[in-house]
């Protein structure tokens, strides 16, 4: 059988043939219980590793290395439409996971890891999470667990790699470099780490900021449309779905159906659309004030910077200080699907964010960060929030951590709900109906899919 189908299978087995879904749950809350964490807010005057460069007009470290925060101001069409602080984070990472078939099912290498901006401590991440400051140990500390296989990728069946953007809202262009992996060797599984079949780790995304969001991209990537598979494979394969609509959506549609109207959308705003974004001190930011404790806006905002001194057991380095953006209120993201003719469509926007690599991508149909006013006249929101207050056709509600080593205590609202066809007539602009095979089409390339799109997408069951 492909690798497609085995991959099916593993997402169809929510119970495990290594660990028990139960005991995943009792190792992760062992590790809360008995991992050291002690984060506290501090004055950045405390660091001695990072520093208010008020003469550069930014936050950075000694060593120029992990990341800085600037400040950042837009222009579209030559008006000014706002400003923020802003993370620039030029180096690539890895988000990487190893498979492996155990027993006939195909098991992915998870770890229990602790980032200090995680709102429950301990979160179920790839197996290797790692800047390339860590990876080149800038910090001093140890290389990662399993890097030697990420370093020697080209020795193993690699089932996904491609380079990933993150949050545009707080990063400045900064993408991670997503890779799955299949190996047949035996290898040491360590402490903090534990085999789970595809089928739990999305029966995990279930429960609150437990599932973190670096595996939620990572997994958003798996391949299932690049393979020409034949009419006996599918055959089988069908059998494996509760949701046939989705199964149509990805196996009976064509993407190139698609793709020409989303490429025009996006090729017109990347031309048309005349976006400016000025790289600007934070010390010139209008509304927002720097001090020894942080920086916060003057208006209303979504996030602010705080300085943090934190104390972590286990990881490569256990001590060290650093800013963080602290979330300010809960965003919500939502994904809108429909059944026609038989297959799942699902409503994406075209997004541009401030930090965008190439000024757009697709995003979610809902994006309502904490400041968004909701009660707007864009029709698409309205049928949204008049689903949601009724709660009516969700399929999936579940509130999830972003980030942790960039964010603290970032919680988000990501819901998927299935509407009547009736609901929607000629959509507004921006607005595109697609099938899970284009998308899943599109999340092979780079720069496509936001990663809000892609976190919801990772939700999904079959």
């Amino acid at each position: 059988m492909s690798i497609e189908y085995e991959i099916l299978q593993s997402w169809c087995n929510v119970e495990g043939n290594v660990n028990s879904t139960e005991d995943l749950l009792a190792w992760i809350q062992e590790l809360n219980q008995t991992t050291y964490v002690n984060i506290n807010e501090c004055s950045i005057n405390d660091s001695a590793f990072w520093f208010y460069d008020d003469c550069n007009g930014e936050v950075r470290n000694n060593k120029s290395s992990f990341f800085s925060i600037t400040g950042m101001r837009r222009y579209e069409d030559g008006q000014f439409v706002g400003e923020q602080p802003i993370i620039m984070q030029p180096e690539i990472g890895y988000l990487g996971i190893i498979c492996k078939k155990i027993e006939g099912i195909l098991n992915f290498l998870m770890q229990a890891k602790i980032e200090p901006g995680n709102i429950n401590c301990v979160q179920i991440s790839p197996t290797i999470q790692a800047t390339k400051s860590n990876f080149t140990r800038v910090h001093g500390g140890k290389l990662p667990d399993y890097f030697e296989f990420f370093k020697g990728s080209a020795k193993y069946n690699v089932i996904y790699d491609q380079i990933q953007s993150e949050q545009a809202s707080r990063f400045y262009k900064k993408r991670n470099r997503n890779i799955i992996m299949q190996i047949d060797e035996e290898i040491e599984v360590y402490r903090n780490f534990k085999w789970m079949t595809l089928g739990q780790i999305k029966k995990l995304m279930e429960i609150d900021n437990l599932i973190n969001m670096d595996t939620r991209t990572v997994l958003s990537g798996i391949p299932l449309v690049t393979s020409r598979l034949d009419s006996q494979e599918l055959n089988e394969i069908i059998k494996l779905f509760s949701d046939t609509a989705l199964y149509y959506s990805i196996f009976e549609t064509n993407p190139s159906e698609e793709l020409p109207s989303i490429y025009q959308h996006i090729n017109n705003y990347k031309m048309f659309k005349n976006v400016t974004n000025a790289i600007i001190p934070l010390n010139q930011l209008v509304d927002w004030k720097i001090a020894e404790y942080g920086i916060t806006c003057k208006k209303q905002a979504n996030f602010m910077v705080r300085y943090y001194d934190i104390k972590i057991s286990g990881r490569e380095v256990q001590h060290w200080t650093q800013p963080l953006f602290k979330a300010i209120g809960k965003a919500t993201f939502g994904l809108v699907t429909k059944r026609c003719n038989g297959a799942r469509k699902f409503l994406v926007k075209i997004s541009a964010e401030i930090g965008s690599f190439d000024k757009v991508e697709l995003g979610p149909t809902v994006h309502w960060e904490p400041t968004h006013y909701l009660y707007n006249d864009d029709p698409v929101e309205k049928i949204f929030r008049r689903y949601m207050e009724m709660s009516k056709g969700i399929m999936h509600d579940v509130i999830l951590s972003e980030e942790g080593g960039r964010f603290y205590h970032e919680q988000n609202r990501n819901v998927i709900l299935e509407v009547d066809e009736s609901d929607f007539g000629e959509l507004p602009n921006g607005y595109l109906w697609v099938h899970y095979s284009t998308l899943n089409y599109l999340v092979q390339a780079n720069n496509c899919l936001n990663i809000q799109l892609r976190n919801l997408l990772s939700l999904l069951k079959i």
